[in-house]
C-alpha cells in the first residue's frame, strides 16, 4: 500500500469524525485465535522520542514509510494485530487496515528516552477509558524499575491503578518490566540478566488488586539458557518483546524459538527489527518471526 499523506490530512482537517466512525465500524476478533498465539507488530517508540534503529538515528521519522511498512506487516499470513499510540493508530483506521485485527493501545510514553525524567513514565498515551471507547482490544505499559530513582515509585504505583482500571473493564493490559539502571554516562540500560528479569516478573505480577487481565512483555534474558527458570516466576502469559536486533537476526530468532515453547510464553511483540530489518525485506522478516509460532 502506497499511503497517500495528502489524503490523510486532508481528512483529518475536514472530518475529524471520521477516525471515531472508522474505529466503530472496525469488525474485531477475540485476542487469541484458535492456535492461542499471538503475533503483533510494535510500533509505539517515536512517542518516547525512540526514533533510531541501529545506526539509522531518525529511521522511525518518516510517518509515511513508517505505515507503509506497518500495512505491509499487517497484511501477512499469521500477523495478528499491532501495538501503537493514537496518532498512529488514527491514520490505520483511516486507512481501513485493522479489521479483524488486534489493536493495543500504548498507554504511557512519558519516559522520553534520553531524558533526566525518564524513569518518571507517566501516561501521555492511551487511557483506559479511551481503549473502551475506540473499541480497541487491550492495553500495554512500559515499567522500568531503577531502585536508586525514586521516578520508578510514581510509575510503579500508577502502573498498579491502571491495572486495576482495565480490570474493571475486563480489558487486558500488556505489562513490560525491566529493572534499569543508569551507565557511568547516565545512560539508562536495562538489565536481561537471569535474576534482573526475575525480580521484575515477581514485581510486575504482583500490581493492583486483581491480575486476572494482567499479561506480560518479557524480553529474553542474556543467556536464553535461563528463560525456563526465569519464567517460573509466575502464571501469568506472557509474551516476548524483539527490542534491539542489530545486523544478526538469526541469533534473535533462535533466542525467540526457544522461549516460546515455554507454557507461559504465548508469542511476540516485535517491531524496529521486523519492520526495519538490516536487509530490507519488511515482509520476510515478518515471515520468519511468524513460523516461529
Amino acid at each position: 500500500m502506497t499511503v497517500d499523506v495528502a489524503e490523510l490530512v486532508h481528512t483529518r482537517i475536514r472530518h475529524p469524525e471520521a477516525i471515531a466512525e472508522a474505529a466503530a465500524r472496525r469488525v474485531r476478533r477475540p485476542l487469541l485465535g484458535a492456535a492461542g498465539r499471538l503475533m503483533i507488530v510494535a510500533a509505539d517508540h517515536p512517542a518516547r522520542g525512540a526514533l533510531g534503529v541501529g545506526a539509522r538515528k531518525m529511521a522511525m521519522a518518516n510517518r509515511a514509510d513508517l505505515l507503509e511498512r506497518l500495512c505491509l506487516a499487517l497484511g501477512r499470513p499469521g500477523v495478528d494485530g499491532v501495538l501503537a499510540t493514537a496518532d498512529i493508530l488514527d491514520d490505520l483506521l483511516l486507512l481501513g487496515v485493522l479489521d479483524d485485527k488486534v489493536v493495543m493501545g500504548s498507554m504511557n510514553r512519558g519516559g522520553l528516552q534520553g531524558a533526566r525524567f525518564e524513569l518518571d513514565d507517566r501516561f501521555t498515551g492511551h487511557r483506559p477509558e479511551d481503549i473502551e471507547r475506540l473499541g480497541f482490544d487491550a492495553g500495554k505499559l512500559l515499567l522500568r524499575i531503577d531502585y536508586d530513582d525514586p521516578g520508578s515509585l510514581t510509575t510503579l504505583e500508577s502502573t498498579a491503578r491502571v491495572i486495576d482500571a482495565m480490570a474493571a473493564r475486563r480489558l487486558p493490559v500488556f505489562v513490560e518490566p525491566f529493572i534499569s539502571r543508569r551507565d557511568a554516562e547516565g545512560r539508562l540500560r536495562n538489565d536481561l540478566s537471569a535474576d534482573a528479569v526475575t525480580r521484575s516478573i515477581a514485581i510486575a505480577s504482583g500490581l493492583g488488586g486483581s491480575s486476572a487481565y494482567t499479561w506480560l512483555k518479557v524480553p529474553v534474558t542474556d543467556n536464553p539458557d535461563d528463560m525456563a527458570r526465569v519464567m517460573q516466576t509466575t502464571t501469568l502469559p506472557a509474551v516476548l518483546l524483539g527490542g534491539e536486533v542489530g545486523d544478526d537476526q538469526d541469533s534473535a530468532y533462535e533466542k525467540w524459538r526457544g522461549a516460546l515453547q515455554l507454557p507461559t510464553v504465548r508469542g511476540l511483540v516485535v517491531g524496529r527489527s521486523l519492520l526495519y530489518p538490516a536487509d530490507g525485506d519488511v515482509a520476510a522478516a515478518v515471515d520468519t518471526a511468524v513460523g516461529l509460532l
